[in-house]
């Protein structure tokens, strides 16, 4: 499977260069990865909530690029410049801000999603900084990976990681609050 297939949403940054690198950084994952395309569109997208759940990882992930997407264009139209938003960075940064769980995600030997001993160590936003580094992703795309998910509460997001983590959590935290505690 080509990236483009798996991520069609790569084409809506216009920036060649950026969208290159972008296309490279999940090639490069999946080099690394044991996972396989075909499994990102099977896996549960949260290892939280078991693998009955019929939202697969691709599913959530394209979702969050679809919302923040929408939410950086009505920041654009809506609040006169005052609030302005890079559409390649914010997209870009959608994209791959859970490209490093292809590095923290193995399978068992059922096949079932679990966190593997890299990612007890490193979590995704420290793995896919790394890799979107080593791809020359800009520290602007890098912000966003590092910072969408709880880690990033420790540091001054810029506009486009706030867009990312709340798309990230307003389609997270709901099937979180369904867990049985």
């Amino acid at each position: 499977m080509k990236i483009m297939e798996l991520w069609p949403e790569i084409a809506w940054i216009e920036d060649e260069d950026l969208r290159e690198k972008v296309a490279k950084t999940w090639r490069l994952a999946l080099e690394r990865s044991i996972l396989s395309p075909e499994d990102l569109n099977n896996i549960p997208f949260t290892l939280l909530c078991g693998p009955d759940l019929k939202v697969t990882f691709m599913d959530h992930k394209r979702s969050v690029v679809h919302i923040a997407k929408a939410a950086g264009e009505k920041c654009n139209e809506f609040y006169h410049g005052e609030l302005p938003v890079n559409m390649d960075v914010l997209i870009a940064g959608a994209i791959l801000a859970d490209v490093g769980k292809l590095l923290e995600y193995v399978l068992d030997e059922n096949g079932k999603a679990v966190q593997g001993t890299y990612g007890k160590y490193l979590r995704h936003p420290f793995s896919g900084v790394s890799l979107a580094e080593e791809c020359g992703c800009p520290p602007e795309v890098c912000h966003i990976i590092a910072t969408h998910a709880g880690e990033g509460d420790m540091v001054k997001r810029t506009t486009e990681a706030y867009l990312v983590h709340h798309a990230d959590f307003m389609t997270f935290l709901p099937f979180k609050s369904r867990l049985k505690v």
